[in-house]
């Protein structure tokens, strides 16, 4: 076997075990419905079973940026055990049957352990790249979004009648995506010697201009992208009820149309991925967040006269908004000391999601207040953000150092 054919078989087996890991993520959300009459809860209460999530992978992210211990442990070690942590997490909430507070407890414990496999495996991933790390990571990222997308087909195909059993199924996953990881999780090539301890790597993120634009664009991106993800089967279903569309079916094609709206970001993901190789990550960025900021403003509008026609720009802003994604943690891994590119990885990754926490509750406190053109139409101003950004960091001298000199 090549080096090239083996470089890609043990990326393409760190992506499965990202895809299959990552479907912890929404396995409680995609079921939520039935949750609330399990435990007799309501919809808002319910939105805690995502945002636990969050809120543990952004303590997790914290912690681990603070060890520094995507650079100082062994990453393949630290991303299987966090597998394998949050499968047995996420299983005890239907195995104990635990009440509605301790399963939250138990999805912020599921967040802090994904918070080991993510930014760990974006490392792994870029050790064993260089010219073409935007593809690598796009791949990652890919995976990561189909497997977040997955409990709603499970969903979709029938499994809103057993919840314990798609949450069971995600565990089962995870599980297998920690021996694969540990199997396959090496470094590559392209790392660096493990450095010693350093707390000013956490500050490093925003003291250095470079470094603070790309991650200012990241935040933008997250602002727009898990509050479009939790909520746009939600607003697929309002909007098939709205057109007269019966309940059980309306649940059902929302969920369908949920799981393909999200999951098609994972063909735009590596499609991006090898665009900004070549054209520059900041070119690629830029026409991503104009597109899906695009689609945010509109496609609130759109729901109210023509479901078929927001289904369609469901589904473009699904390929949009990941698009980007992996691109901002590309520029992150070429802008960082190389050492410490695991640290700087996850920094990122733990500002992020802790700004989530804000665009996920906010949404569907405005969609009450005002409706879903406004709701969708806020998480705009994350594109708008990013976008600048991305453009002060393409007018920079730190440019040259992004994509090979290409920006």
């Amino acid at each position: 076997m090549s080096d090239t054919r083996g470089k890609w078989f043990v990326l393409s087996l760190l992506a499965v075990a990202e895809l299959l890991a990552m479907s912890l993520w929404f396995s409680a959300t995609a079921v939520a419905p039935a949750l609330e009459a399990h435990w007799d809860i309501t919809a808002a209460q319910s939105a805690w079973l995502t945002m636990s999530v969050q809120l543990g992978f952004v303590v997790g992210a914290v912690g681990s940026a603070l060890l520094n211990l995507p650079d100082v442990w062994p990453p393949r070690k630290v991303m299987a055990i966090g597998a394998w942590s949050g499968a047995a997490l996420n299983a005890a909430i239907p195995l104990l049957d635990l009440s509605f507070g301790l399963a939250v407890g138990a999805r912020i414990g599921t967040g802090v352990a994904l918070a080991l496999v993510y930014p760990v495996g974006m490392k792994i991933m870029a050790t064993w790249t260089k010219e073409d790390r935007g593809l690598g990571l796009g791949l990652l990222v890919g995976a990561l979004t189909v497997g977040s997308a997955s409990p709603h087909l499970i969903r979709a195909s029938g499994g809103i009648q057993s919840w314990s059993s798609v949450m069971l199924w995600a565990s089962g996953l995870a599980a297998v995506a920690g021996i694969v990881a540990w199997s396959v999780g090496h470094l590559g090539p392209h790392r660096a010697a493990a450095p010693r301890f350093a707390w000013r790597q956490i500050t490093q993120a925003m003291r250095t201009r470079g470094l603070r634009l790309a991650n200012l664009g990241y935040l933008g991106h997250m602002w727009e992208i898990y509050a479009m993800w939790t909520w746009i089967p939600v607003f697929l279903s309002d909007t098939y009820r709205a057109h007269a569309v019966a309940p059980v079916r309306a649940s059902a094609l929302a969920s369908a149309a949920g799981f393909a709206a999200i999951a098609v970001g994972g063909v735009g993901s590596l499609l991006a991925g090898r665009i900004a190789d070549r054209w520059g990550r900041c070119r690629t960025t830029i026409a991503s967040m104009v597109i899906s900021g695009t689609c945010a403003a509109g496609i609130g509008i759109v729901g109210m006269y023509h479901p078929v026609a927001a289904t369609l720009i469901a589904l473009v802003w699904g390929f949009s908004i990941v698009a980007d994604s992996a691109q901002f943690s590309t520029s992150v891994s070429e802008l960082a000391e190389p050492e410490y590119m695991g640290t700087q990885l996850t920094t990122q990754t733990a500002m992020g999601f802790l700004l989530t926490l804000v665009s996920i509750q906010l949404v569907p406190l405005v969609r009450a207040a005002v409706g879903w053109p406004w709701a969708f139409g806020m998480l705009a101003l994350g594109p708008v953000v990013g976008t600048w950004a991305m453009l002060t960091l393409l007018r920079s001298p730190d440019a040259a150092r992004l994509a090979g000199g290409r920006g």
